[in-house]
């Protein structure tokens, strides 16, 4: 499968607010400053030796790890073909989760069928390792329902819109999990234009003092739309988790074996009752924040440039092959299946139903409202002039 980044291709975004317009420049960061980081699989698909979390991945297997290749490729194509499906039209909006695969196909294998998670709207690739079907996902982004899945069926909690409310939900629940005397584990996904949210902070809070069985999963992808972290943080995100009283870590996102590792890890300090963990995956979204943004106006090509060379896809590819553990048959077989995927959420989105147009004003008041009502009406009567408009023709 041709794997290739969606993202924008040109322009460059401004340095300052008193730059000249038209002139956009990308901050540049001291040579020999790129972060430390957990590595397991270098960008080059060159496996590397870690003291502390080569045993969480030391007995994979070839079959498991071609497992973690096909979960990436599918969630991209399935990803791609939502992206496709809203520029068609098909859908209101789509996040995509271009670039992240490896951060939530090696956390999401992380977890145990027990563990509850709770996501932001980003989190495809965890929904697949969850067993949710993802032709469900596209139901909220058509706007034909909620959510589309049983939360307690997968023990995954629908997405959540509002930033960084599902890092309470998910603190709640662990303390919940603890008082019941459970040794599940939970895990809250958000990114870092999240992590300066008033929501996250009090969850640090509480998981700490609570000693909460809770893995924070950040996906730090670069930019909080057109924010850059550096705009957001004087230190690296994951040393945010030492004012509280508990271990951060940072991973790189793009490696999926790290993440599988380094996820373990904190979910088993969980289930042994030492509490929360912050996992910081260093990654980048190499598309746009949503189907409604344009990076072109803030981001700089070259550095989408950069971080395409570290694909997460390519780069267990390359170890794949350089250990004889997958062949082309493999590949070929995997192409097939990536194709048919890609016609199922095709035609299953296409077969959904509009959206009703007025269920918008249901469920506002529990016993209605005269001003409801009265909007109810004009909406009514604004969408009766399409159809005279087109009788009258």
């Amino acid at each position: 499968m041709t794997v290739e980044s969606t993202a924008a291709r040109t322009s460059r975004r401004s340095a300052s607010t008193k730059s000249t317009a038209g002139k956009r420049t990308t901050a540049k960061k001291p040579p020999g400053t790129e972060p430390e980081l957990v590595q397991l699989l270098t960008p080059e698909g060159k496996r590397v030796k870690n003291a502390v979390y080569d045993g969480y991945v030391a007995a994979i297997t070839p079959d498991e790890l071609r497992g973690l290749y096909r979960d990436m490729v599918l969630t991209r194509r399935f990803d791609a073909e939502a992206t496709a499906l809203q520029r068609q039209g098909e859908l209101g909006l789509w996040a995509s989760l271009l670039g992240q695969e490896a951060a939530q196909i090696g956390s999401g294998r992380a977890l145990r069928d027990d563990d509850y998670v709770f996501p932001t709207y980003r989190e495809h690739g965890v929904a697949w390792c969850r067993g949710v079907d993802p032709t469900n996902l596209l139901g909220m982004f058509r706007g034909v329902n909620n959510g589309g899945w049983d939360p307690n069926g997968n023990n995954f909690h629908l997405y959540t819109i509002v930033i960084g409310a599902q890092t309470l939900h998910a603190t709640g629940y662990a303390m919940g999990v603890a008082k019941d005397g459970a040794d599940s584990a939970v895990i809250a996904y958000f990114g870092d234009g999240a992590s300066s949210q008033g929501d996250v902070a009090e969850s640090f809070t509480f998981s700490a003092v609570y000693n909460a069985p809770v893995v924070f999963f950040c996906q730090n992808n670069q930019w909080a739309i057109s924010e850059p972290t550096e705009r957001q943080t004087r230190v690296p995100l994951y040393q945010r988790a030492q004012g509280y009283g508990f271990p951060g870590v940072r991973v790189d996102g793009n490696d999926v074996l790290a993440c599988l590792a380094v996820t373990q890890w904190a979910l088993e300090r969980a289930r042994r009752g030492e509490g929360p963990t912050l996992v910081e995956a260093y990654t980048y979204r190499m598309g746009a924040h949503t189907t409604s943004d344009d990076p072109t106006k803030y981001r700089a090509d070259e550095e989408r440039q950069a971080w395409e060379a570290k694909d997460p896809i390519l780069r267990l590819r390359a170890y794949l092959e350089s250990s004889n553990h997958a062949d082309d048959g493999f590949f070929a077989e995997l192409e097939t299946e990536s194709e048919a995927l890609g016609r199922r959420v095709r035609e299953a989105v296409r077969a959904m139903p509009d959206p009703d147009r007025f269920a918008i004003f249901e469920n506002v008041y529990a016993d209605g409202h005269a001003l409801v009502d009265e909007e109810r009406a004009q909406f009514a009567a604004y969408q009766a002039s399409f159809a005279d408009e087109e009788g009258g023709k």
